[in-house]
């Protein structure tokens, strides 16, 4: 089967290889010439575990190949997919479609036979069948199916998540195109993965819905973190103890400074949008997001307020500034939001993170960066944790004291063992770890 993928970001390049890993023929499109010289030196524009080597394998097999020549990548394809980013809109939080529509427009004249032209872009409900308006306009004569094929890879674990997906979902209205996308699937069938086929609508809204709801439930476990502090709870106990329930479940129940990255921000923000324009309302979703804004502001007043109630000419180390480990990816990280406002009040940021500060740099102006966590702590009067690396996980305790000059570890994550934090003679201020009753009496 050939494959061509247009869009070589996150999901365009993950998806593309991971499919020319089953035996697919896969050209992956991109216009950004210096991306594409990256990719064919075998240089990753992201970071993701495993990803160059898959890379590697399957292009010097000859299965992997990246170019910026739309024509014959689209003449020669069973499935078209549409990997293009869709960020949020400016000014109403809509998905901004136009790159969708711009590659629609641009591989129509070069369709040739029966093409299964399919959505990997998360994009609003109605997308599909927007684009299949689009390509009857410019090619009449096309035979084009338009699926919708949402993706649900975690950043950090995205291979792992396309080989051995929970589901594939596949939304199509069209049996020549079930058939299609039945044998793009086949090796996972194979191994037992589910691949469900609904309708479009169905499969576009599911890809919200299901962002939405995970967003739903960190917000919900951070409330809870806090009613914990408040009453003297444990909130990682009251986590493992609902998480068992199986109507729940264990995931995304770890409390934070509030969710971010690429997905869940403009998902839930375009989910509203398209609510509202439904007048279908959705007030616990709009309570998510702004639950999750606030979250934000209220870690850097939790810093604050650990530093002795104020950072004014102190020195805040900070470990970790991605949304999340195992990615470079800043996009909606909390940390642009509590370092600038610590910044505002009058701190010194030192920073280190594993892979974070080719995107971050740009992003947090002023902040001294460290090539790891003890470089980080030299001089420091507080030191926060905001991404939970496993190296800052296994952290020298000890090493950490003798170079700040403060006591006072702020642990956004959860990510250290308390005990462990208090015999190493420090302050411990965690998420939802209140005093026990023995502790106030």
């Amino acid at each position: 089967m050939k494959i061509c993928m247009i869009g070589a970001g996150y999901v365009g390049l993950v998806s593309a290889a991971c499919f020319s890993d089953f035996g697919w023929e896969v050209v992956c499109v991109d216009k950004d010439q210096k991306r594409l010289e990256d990719l064919k030196a075998g240089r990753s524009p992201i970071y993701e575990p495993g990803l160059e080597a898959l890379m590697e394998r399957n292009t010097k097999s000859g299965r992997l190949v990246f170019t910026d020549d739309l024509g014959p990548a689209v003449a020669n394809a069973d499935v078209v997919f549409l990997a293009v980013g869709t960020p949020m809109r400016r000014g109403d939080g809509y998905a901004d479609l136009s790159y969708v529509f711009n590659a629609v427009e641009e591989a129509a004249p070069f369709l040739q036979g029966f093409t299964v032209v399919t959505t990997k872009s998360t994009v609003p409900v109605g997308t599909s069948r927007e684009i299949e308006r689009r390509l009857k306009a410019v090619r009449p004569d096309a035979e084009v199916a338009v699926c919708s094929n949402p993706e649900f890879l975690r950043e950090g674990s995205a291979i792992q998540d396309f080989m051995h997906p929970d589901r594939v979902l596949v939304g199509t209205d069209d049996a020549r195109g079930r058939e299609v996308m039945e044998r793009l699937y086949k090796p996972l069938a194979l191994r037992g993965s589910p691949v469900m086929f609904v309708d479009r609508e169905s499969a576009e809204l599911a890809k919200y819905a299901a962002n939405a709801f995970l967003a739903l439930k960190i917000s919900f476990i951070n409330e809870i973190a806090d009613i914990c502090e408040a009453v003297g709870a444990d909130v990682q106990e009251v986590a493992s103890a609902i998480g068992k329930d199986r109507r729940i479940g264990d995931k995304f129940l770890h409390p934070g400074p509030g969710y971010g990255g690429s997905c869940f921000p403009k998902d839930v923000s375009a989910l509203i949008r398209t609510a509202r324009e439904a007048k279908a309302p959705v007030s616990i979703i709009e309570q998510v997001d702004r639950v999750n804004h606030e979250r934000k502001l209220a870690m850097a007043l939790r810093v604050e307020a650990a530093a002795g109630g104020s950072v004014r000419n102190k020195t805040v180390a900070v470990l970790g500034v991605t949304f999340k480990p195992n990615t470079d990816d800043m996009r909606d990280a909390p940390s642009l939001v509590i370092i600038p406002m610590l910044q505002e009040r009058g701190a010194q940021i030192r920073v280190a993170d594993p892979q974070g500060r080719h995107q971050a740099e740009p992003l947090l102006p002023g902040v001294v960066w460290c090539a790891d966590a003890l470089e980080a702590a030299e001089g420091a009067d507080v030191l926060v944790i905001i991404t939970e690396w496993n190296e800052f996980r296994a952290v020298n305790l000890d090493g950490l004291k003798a170079r700040m000059s403060g006591s006072t570890i702020v642990d956004l994550r959860n990510a250290l063992d308390v005990s462990s934090v208090e015999r190493a003679g420090f302050a411990y201020s965690g998420i939802g770890r209140g005093r026990r009753v023995s502790d106030r009496t």
